[in-house]
Parts: C-alpha cells; structure tokens; sequence
C-alpha cells in the first residue's frame, strides 16, 4: 500500500492561529468553489465544528459506501487513516472506475496523524505470522480470518487472499454465522471485545475463545490444547474509548438514577456488556436515542462527541457519558478546522495535500473481503 502526500501551495503552519470565524468562511468558500467535484465526509465521533462543514454523517463504512454511490472528484474524509483507505478501495472499484473513463476519485485525509490504535495493534506481518503458527497446530484451510473494519487495509487483502470477510460492530454476528457456515473456527481481529460479545450472543462460551497474543510467544501465549479446542480465536486488541468503560460506572448510575437505562457499544469489554441494558453499533445508539420517548433517562457507553452531540440534539432526554472520566478519541480530534481549511484550500489551487490511495494489488484482495460483507446486506 503506498500513500501519497503532495507537496502544497499552502503551508499548514500559516493556519494553526486562524480564528474558528475566518476558517468557517474560508472552508464554505473552499467547498462553494469545487461544488459538486467536492464531497467532505464526517464520522459520527468527529468534533461538532467540523461536522457541521460535512456533507455526509455516518460510522466509516456507510460513509464509503454512500461515497461510492455518489460521484465526485474529490473525497476529503474527516475521519482517520482507515477510513479513508476504505473509501479509496470502494469510490475506485473497477466498475466505479470504468464508469469514469478511468479517472479515480482523489481521498484525502485532513491529517496523516489521524491514525487509530485499535487498527495499530494488529500489523500484517504479526497476522501473517499468526496464521502460519496456526497452521502447525490446525488445518487453517478450517478457519476464516474476519476483521473488523477499523482496520488496515492490508489486513482486509489478508482476508480477501485466505477466503474471509470484513465486519462492522453492527453486522458482526451475521458476518460469523457466514464464516460458522464455511468453517469450524475464526481468527477474528483486531478488537477482542466485538468478537467475544458478538460470539457470546451466538452461545459460544469464553473456554472457546482463546486470546491471541502477538507479544506472548509461541502460538499467541495459548496452549495447543486451547487453540485446537477454539471456535473463536481472538486478537488482543481494544479501543482505547471503549475499553476504559467499567462496571462500576454502570453501578455508579443505577444507584443514584434507578431508572435509568445504560446504552453501551459492543466494543466495551463483556463485564460492560453484559450488564448494559442495551448494546450496539454506533447506528443503533443513535437510532435508540432518536425512537426513545421524551423523559428517557440514559448513560452512554461510546465516543464523548458522539455523546454530547445527541445530548444536544435530544434536550427532551436525559443522558449521561457513562464514564466520569472524559474520553475522546483523541486521533479522531486531530482533524480539525485548521487542518480541514488547509486541505481543502490547496484542493483549490490545485495542490492536493495527504492523499490516500492504496496500492492496486492491496486494494483488490481487499475488495473482495468488502464485497463478501456487503453482499450479505
């Protein structure tokens, strides 16, 4: 995969001191003058004043995929590094491609540093290797790698090479009963939590899904015994957000607030999960708020922006960050109106700056573990 950046007309130093006020008006003239050639994409956790400059609000895969229903010359993705991959592979997909006498749609990503931990914690080289260890203990050719989305898009080419697929936090479970139909075990990557409670779900127990540990040594600090035993293995991995929800936090609400209700994302570890009164994607979470009937009292279990803005939107409701300790995430913040501004004004001179554009082999084994997920839908 390779990853462009161009050199720029502006320098982004020239930025960092702008008012809000100026760098909203320079942005709207920015995206009045590329029009329609433009399209500004913004993930639900992305900061309010950034959003509010987005064309499309969504999680990263609906954002790329309603990308690629909508053509454009130009992607500026307030998200992070994966997303943008995402939507380089789907806007550029062959068929896209031929449609557009050959001409790809440009991705940006605002910020390089935009990056995500989550994803960070599994590289390619420790799955490839994973899988070969694998391979000494059991048939791999019996086991479908999945990854969630948040994730590389060379892990995507590893499953679309080996037969697997892509998940989301809201499809994970009908993505493992697709993987289940065609095999006895999964390697699911990078986050742990989203396998366990997804599997959990499906009946199967914590004995069957053993941790794997790219640090741990020999076959990820498991026994043969355990990975022979398996049905789920799981990578050691977390979203640094989610992960800092605790169940005391849960009790700390239900004591002072007996009638509210805790509404957590699955990406939070199972002693959260479990006792939630509602779990799911960050669609689902917006979709329970917004059916909810006035006076619902609730504490979220997810991202703090994402928190805050339904607060905001929903004044009729109660809600609550479940955490006491406030947590964002903190590359997602990295996208801000200085780095939107500069990106968008060298799109109009002509000098796109952090261009994403994954290398064409990468991008078409991953495809097809994209496509698998999406011909699910």
């Amino acid at each position: 995969m390779s990853t462009t950046v161009s050199l720029s007309t502006y320098s982004f130093n020239d930025y960092r001191s702008l008012p809000n006020t100026e760098l909203n008006e320079r942005i709207a003239a920015a995206k009045a003058s590329l029009g329609d050639r433009l399209l500004v994409l913004g993930h639900h956790y992305q900061q309010d004043e950034v959003i509010a400059h987005a064309d499309l609000r969504g999680d990263s895969l609906e954002l790329s995929r309603m990308a690629a229903e909508r053509p454009c010359e130009f992607i500026v993705f307030c998200g992070v590094h994966f997303m943008a991959e995402t939507a380089d592979i789907v806007s550029n997909r062959p068929e896209r491609l031929q449609a557009r006498g050959g001409r790809r749609t440009t991705v940006i990503l605002p910020d390089m540093a935009a990056g995500c931990s989550m994803a960070d914690m599994a590289a390619i080289e420790q799955v490839e290797n994973a899988w070969d260890d694998l391979g000494q203990v059991i048939d791999t050719r019996d086991v479908t790698p999945v990854t969630y989305i948040n994730s590389a898009a060379s892990l995507k080419a590893f499953c679309g090479r080996h037969g697997g697929i892509v998940c989301t936090s809201s499809n994970a479970a009908k993505v493992l009963a697709w993987a289940f139909a065609r095999s006895q075990k999964v390697l699911f990557f990078p986050d742990q939590h989203l396998g366990r409670n997804t599997s959990l779900n499906m009946g199967i127990t914590n004995d069957q899904m053993p941790v794997w540990d790219p640090y741990a040594g020999d076959l990820g600090g498991n026994s043969r015994k355990a990975i022979e035993s398996s049905r789920v293995i799981l990578w050691k991995g977390h979203c640094s957000v989610h992960q800092m929800f605790r169940p005391e936090h849960v009790a700390g609400f239900r004591k002072r607030i007996p009638d509210i209700k805790i509404l957590v994302h699955p990406e939070c570890p199972q002693e959260v999960n479990d006792i939630a009164d509602l779990s799911g994607s960050t669609g689902y979470i917006i979709r329970t708020i917004r059916e909810a009937p006035a006076g619902s009292k609730w504490a979220i279990g997810t991202e703090l922006h994402l928190v805050n803005r339904l607060k905001q939107e929903h004044p009729e409701q109660e809600i609550h960050f479940l955490s006491p300790v406030l947590c964002m995430c903190a590359t997602m913040y990295r996208i801000d109106l200085p780095h939107l501004c500069w990106s968008l004004e060298n799109l109009v001179a002509g000098s796109p700056v952090n261009i994403i554009r994954v290398d064409d082999n990468t991008a078409a084994y991953a495809l097809l573990a994209l496509e698998r997920m999406l011909a699910l839908a």
